[in-house]
Protein backbone atom coordinates (compact mmCIF):
# COMPACT_ATOMS: atom_id res chain seq x y z
CA UNK A 1 0.00 0.00 0.00
CA UNK A 2 2.65 2.40 1.04
CA UNK A 3 4.33 1.89 -2.43
CA UNK A 4 1.29 2.42 -4.67
CA UNK A 5 1.01 5.72 -2.86
CA UNK A 6 4.15 6.74 -3.59
CA UNK A 7 4.06 5.67 -6.99
CA UNK A 8 0.99 7.90 -7.20
CA UNK A 9 2.04 10.85 -5.78
CA UNK A 10 5.18 10.63 -7.72
CA UNK A 11 3.05 10.32 -11.32
CA UNK A 12 0.62 12.99 -9.56
CA UNK A 13 3.72 15.63 -9.97
CA UNK A 14 5.07 14.51 -12.82
CA UNK A 15 2.06 15.11 -14.32
CA UNK A 16 2.00 18.60 -12.67
CA UNK A 17 5.21 19.91 -13.62
CA UNK A 18 4.83 17.81 -17.46
CA UNK A 19 1.53 20.53 -17.51
CA UNK A 20 2.98 23.33 -16.56
CA UNK A 21 6.14 23.28 -19.22
CA UNK A 22 3.67 22.24 -21.78
CA UNK A 23 1.03 24.76 -21.07
CA UNK A 24 2.94 28.21 -22.96
CA UNK A 25 3.68 25.81 -26.15
CA UNK A 26 0.14 24.95 -26.35
CA UNK A 27 -0.65 28.53 -25.75
CA UNK A 28 1.57 29.71 -28.65
CA UNK A 29 0.14 26.95 -30.79
CA UNK A 30 -3.35 28.09 -29.83
CA UNK A 31 -2.77 31.59 -30.35
CA UNK A 32 -0.97 31.34 -33.97
CA UNK A 33 -4.22 29.36 -35.37
CA UNK A 34 -6.67 32.34 -34.07
CA UNK A 35 -7.73 35.75 -36.62
CA UNK A 36 -6.57 39.10 -34.98
CA UNK A 37 -10.24 39.63 -33.58
CA UNK A 38 -10.14 36.59 -31.58
CA UNK A 39 -6.81 37.06 -30.17
CA UNK A 40 -7.88 40.14 -28.85
CA UNK A 41 -11.64 39.57 -27.94
CA UNK A 42 -13.34 39.61 -24.36
CA UNK A 43 -13.32 37.28 -22.70
CA UNK A 44 -10.50 35.16 -24.39
CA UNK A 45 -11.34 32.50 -25.94
CA UNK A 46 -8.80 29.35 -25.46
CA UNK A 47 -10.06 27.34 -28.51
CA UNK A 48 -10.10 28.99 -32.18
CA UNK A 49 -13.23 28.77 -33.79
CA UNK A 50 -11.98 27.85 -37.30
CA UNK A 51 -8.36 27.02 -37.65
CA UNK A 52 -6.01 29.96 -39.44
CA UNK A 53 -3.10 29.28 -40.90
CA UNK A 54 -2.91 32.61 -42.59
CA UNK A 55 -0.71 33.68 -39.90
CA UNK A 56 2.26 31.26 -40.80
CA UNK A 57 2.12 32.57 -44.62
CA UNK A 58 2.29 35.93 -43.32
CA UNK A 59 5.25 35.14 -40.41
CA UNK A 60 7.15 33.56 -43.91
CA UNK A 61 6.14 36.97 -45.80
CA UNK A 62 7.57 39.01 -42.62
CA UNK A 63 11.01 37.26 -42.76
CA UNK A 64 13.04 34.66 -43.57
CA UNK A 65 12.14 32.32 -41.68
CA UNK A 66 12.66 29.05 -43.38
CA UNK A 67 16.68 30.19 -44.58
CA UNK A 68 16.80 31.25 -40.76
CA UNK A 69 15.76 27.48 -39.73
CA UNK A 70 17.64 26.08 -42.48
CA UNK A 71 20.49 28.18 -41.36
CA UNK A 72 20.18 26.81 -37.46
CA UNK A 73 19.92 22.67 -38.97
CA UNK A 74 23.44 23.21 -40.56
CA UNK A 75 25.21 25.06 -37.47
CA UNK A 76 23.58 22.33 -34.78
CA UNK A 77 24.10 19.61 -36.99
CA UNK A 78 27.54 20.41 -37.28
CA UNK A 79 28.47 21.29 -33.97
CA UNK A 80 26.38 18.25 -33.14
CA UNK A 81 28.89 16.04 -35.21
CA UNK A 82 32.04 17.68 -34.62
CA UNK A 83 31.18 16.79 -30.58
CA UNK A 84 30.84 13.28 -30.90
CA UNK A 85 33.68 13.21 -32.73
CA UNK A 86 36.20 14.94 -30.47
CA UNK A 87 34.71 14.30 -27.58
CA UNK A 88 34.72 10.56 -28.07
CA UNK A 89 38.11 10.51 -29.40
CA UNK A 90 39.52 12.54 -26.39
CA UNK A 91 37.22 10.61 -24.18
CA UNK A 92 39.15 7.45 -25.63
CA UNK A 93 42.12 8.59 -25.00
CA UNK A 94 41.76 9.48 -21.35
CA UNK A 95 40.18 6.02 -20.53
CA UNK A 96 42.45 3.80 -22.03
CA UNK A 97 45.55 5.23 -22.69
CA UNK A 98 48.74 6.13 -20.31
CA UNK A 99 50.52 9.34 -20.96
CA UNK A 100 52.82 11.74 -18.82
CA UNK A 101 50.06 14.13 -17.29
CA UNK A 102 47.11 12.69 -18.22
CA UNK A 103 45.21 12.90 -14.84
CA UNK A 104 46.24 16.77 -14.92
CA UNK A 105 44.95 17.30 -18.61
CA UNK A 106 41.93 15.83 -17.61
CA UNK A 107 41.74 18.37 -14.39
CA UNK A 108 42.20 20.91 -16.73
CA UNK A 109 39.93 20.19 -19.00
CA UNK A 110 36.92 19.91 -16.34
CA UNK A 111 38.63 22.85 -15.11
CA UNK A 112 36.84 25.08 -18.48
CA UNK A 113 33.49 24.26 -17.12
CA UNK A 114 33.60 26.51 -14.60
CA UNK A 115 34.71 29.72 -16.67
CA UNK A 116 31.83 31.51 -17.84
CA UNK A 117 31.08 31.63 -21.80
CA UNK A 118 30.64 35.54 -21.11
CA UNK A 119 34.27 35.48 -20.13
CA UNK A 120 35.71 34.43 -23.00
CA UNK A 121 33.64 35.73 -25.70
CA UNK A 122 34.83 38.99 -26.49
CA UNK A 123 38.70 37.51 -27.06
CA UNK A 124 37.04 34.43 -29.23
CA UNK A 125 34.90 37.44 -31.20
CA UNK A 126 38.02 39.16 -31.77
CA UNK A 127 39.72 35.91 -32.71
CA UNK A 128 36.66 35.25 -35.17
CA UNK A 129 37.49 38.83 -36.77
CA UNK A 130 41.01 38.28 -37.23
CA UNK A 131 40.44 35.22 -38.72
CA UNK A 132 37.49 37.62 -41.22
CA UNK A 133 34.81 34.40 -40.24
CA UNK A 134 32.15 36.70 -39.29
CA UNK A 135 28.57 35.82 -40.84
CA UNK A 136 29.89 33.00 -42.34
CA UNK A 137 29.58 29.56 -40.91
CA UNK A 138 32.44 28.63 -39.50
CA UNK A 139 32.30 31.44 -36.86
CA UNK A 140 28.94 29.86 -35.60
CA UNK A 141 30.57 26.32 -35.95
CA UNK A 142 34.18 26.15 -34.81
CA UNK A 143 34.24 27.68 -31.24
CA UNK A 144 31.86 25.03 -30.41
CA UNK A 145 33.47 21.47 -32.03
CA UNK A 146 34.08 20.59 -28.23
CA UNK A 147 32.85 20.47 -24.99
CA UNK A 148 34.52 19.55 -21.79
CA UNK A 149 31.15 17.91 -20.65
CA UNK A 150 31.03 16.08 -23.31
CA UNK A 151 34.54 14.76 -22.93
CA UNK A 152 33.30 13.78 -18.97
CA UNK A 153 30.16 12.64 -19.98
CA UNK A 154 31.62 9.70 -22.51
CA UNK A 155 34.62 9.29 -20.35
CA UNK A 156 32.89 8.04 -17.61
CA UNK A 157 31.14 5.84 -19.96
CA UNK A 158 34.40 4.52 -21.10
CA UNK A 159 35.48 3.58 -17.70
CA UNK A 160 32.72 1.13 -17.23
CA UNK A 161 33.74 -1.23 -20.21
CA UNK A 162 35.97 -4.02 -18.79
CA UNK A 163 39.45 -3.33 -19.80
CA UNK A 164 39.85 -6.94 -20.83
CA UNK A 165 38.52 -6.16 -24.36
CA UNK A 166 41.38 -3.68 -24.73
CA UNK A 167 43.89 -5.80 -23.55
CA UNK A 168 42.66 -8.83 -25.85
CA UNK A 169 42.10 -6.91 -29.07
CA UNK A 170 45.71 -5.49 -28.74
CA UNK A 171 46.99 -9.16 -28.21
CA UNK A 172 45.24 -9.78 -31.23
CA UNK A 173 46.98 -7.34 -32.99
CA UNK A 174 44.07 -4.80 -33.66
CA UNK A 175 45.45 -1.07 -33.82
CA UNK A 176 43.87 1.61 -31.57
CA UNK A 177 42.54 3.33 -34.03
CA UNK A 178 40.51 0.04 -35.05
CA UNK A 179 39.52 -1.08 -31.67
CA UNK A 180 37.86 2.51 -31.62
CA UNK A 181 35.78 2.06 -34.41
CA UNK A 182 34.78 -1.19 -34.45
CA UNK A 183 34.17 -1.82 -31.02
CA UNK A 184 34.38 1.36 -28.96
CA UNK A 185 31.88 3.33 -31.12
CA UNK A 186 28.93 0.44 -31.27
CA UNK A 187 28.81 -0.43 -27.65
CA UNK A 188 28.77 3.43 -26.70
CA UNK A 189 25.85 4.12 -28.87
CA UNK A 190 23.76 5.47 -25.88
CA UNK A 191 25.90 7.79 -24.39
CA UNK A 192 26.93 9.15 -28.11
CA UNK A 193 22.75 9.51 -28.28
CA UNK A 194 22.60 11.57 -25.39
CA UNK A 195 25.58 13.36 -26.70
CA UNK A 196 24.13 14.44 -30.02
CA UNK A 197 20.26 15.11 -28.46
CA UNK A 198 22.06 17.52 -25.61
CA UNK A 199 24.45 18.90 -28.45
CA UNK A 200 21.63 19.94 -31.14
CA UNK A 201 19.23 21.10 -28.80
CA UNK A 202 21.83 23.37 -27.17
CA UNK A 203 23.73 24.56 -30.54
CA UNK A 204 19.55 25.09 -31.94
CA UNK A 205 18.94 27.33 -29.07
CA UNK A 206 22.13 29.70 -29.22
CA UNK A 207 21.40 33.05 -28.74
CA UNK A 208 24.52 35.54 -27.81
CA UNK A 209 26.92 34.52 -29.68
CA UNK A 210 25.08 34.09 -33.32
CA UNK A 211 24.29 38.00 -32.47
CA UNK A 212 27.66 39.34 -32.00
CA UNK A 213 29.15 37.20 -35.09
CA UNK A 214 26.35 37.79 -37.89
CA UNK A 215 24.77 40.68 -39.18
CA UNK A 216 22.98 39.94 -42.37
CA UNK A 217 20.19 38.01 -42.39
CA UNK A 218 21.68 35.34 -44.85
CA UNK A 219 23.91 34.12 -41.90
CA UNK A 220 21.02 34.29 -39.20
CA UNK A 221 19.97 31.81 -36.99
CA UNK A 222 16.31 31.16 -35.88
CA UNK A 223 17.00 32.53 -32.54
CA UNK A 224 18.07 35.80 -33.52
CA UNK A 225 15.53 35.98 -37.22
CA UNK A 226 12.42 35.33 -34.88
CA UNK A 227 13.10 39.03 -33.22
CA UNK A 228 12.21 40.11 -36.81
CA UNK A 229 8.83 39.24 -36.72
CA UNK A 230 8.40 41.56 -33.59
CA UNK A 231 9.78 44.83 -35.22
CA UNK A 232 7.92 43.74 -38.32
CA UNK A 233 4.41 43.25 -36.82
CA UNK A 234 4.37 44.60 -33.52
CA UNK A 235 0.55 44.28 -32.50
CA UNK A 236 0.31 40.86 -34.49
CA UNK A 237 0.80 38.20 -31.92
CA UNK A 238 -0.64 35.38 -34.50
CA UNK A 239 2.31 35.72 -36.49
CA UNK A 240 4.57 36.30 -33.62
CA UNK A 241 3.33 32.69 -32.14
CA UNK A 242 3.48 31.21 -35.40
CA UNK A 243 7.25 31.66 -36.06
CA UNK A 244 7.61 30.92 -32.31
CA UNK A 245 6.10 27.37 -33.28
CA UNK A 246 7.86 27.04 -36.54
CA UNK A 247 11.21 27.26 -34.39
CA UNK A 248 10.68 25.30 -31.68
CA UNK A 249 8.97 22.74 -34.10
CA UNK A 250 12.55 21.30 -34.89
CA UNK A 251 14.09 20.76 -30.84
CA UNK A 252 10.33 19.49 -29.95
CA UNK A 253 11.04 16.68 -32.22
CA UNK A 254 13.98 15.89 -31.64
CA UNK A 255 14.09 15.54 -28.17
CA UNK A 256 10.74 13.22 -28.56
CA UNK A 257 12.64 11.28 -30.97
CA UNK A 258 15.38 11.00 -28.47
CA UNK A 259 14.53 11.22 -25.14
CA UNK A 260 15.11 7.74 -24.75
CA UNK A 261 19.02 7.61 -25.52
CA UNK A 262 19.04 11.10 -23.65
CA UNK A 263 18.16 9.51 -20.31
CA UNK A 264 19.99 6.02 -21.28
CA UNK A 265 23.38 8.22 -21.82
CA UNK A 266 23.15 10.39 -18.61
CA UNK A 267 22.55 7.50 -16.62
CA UNK A 268 24.70 4.97 -18.08
CA UNK A 269 28.02 5.70 -16.56
CA UNK A 270 26.84 7.54 -13.00
CA UNK A 271 27.93 4.10 -11.05
CA UNK A 272 31.49 4.31 -11.98
CA UNK A 273 33.87 7.41 -11.66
Amino acid sequence: MKNNINKIILYSVNIILGIMVIIPILYALDISLMPHDQIFSYPPKLIPSKLYFKNYVDALNAAPILRFILNSFIVSLSITIGQIIICCLAAFAFSFFNFKGKNLIFILVLATMMIPGESTMISNYLTIGNFKWLDTYKALIIPYLSSAMGIFMIRQYYLTLPKEIYEAAKMDGCSNFRFFISIVLPMSKPIVGSLGVYTFITSWNHYMWPLLVTSKESSRTVQIGISMLQFAENQSFGLVMAGIVMVLLPSILIFIFGQKQLIEGMTSGAVKG
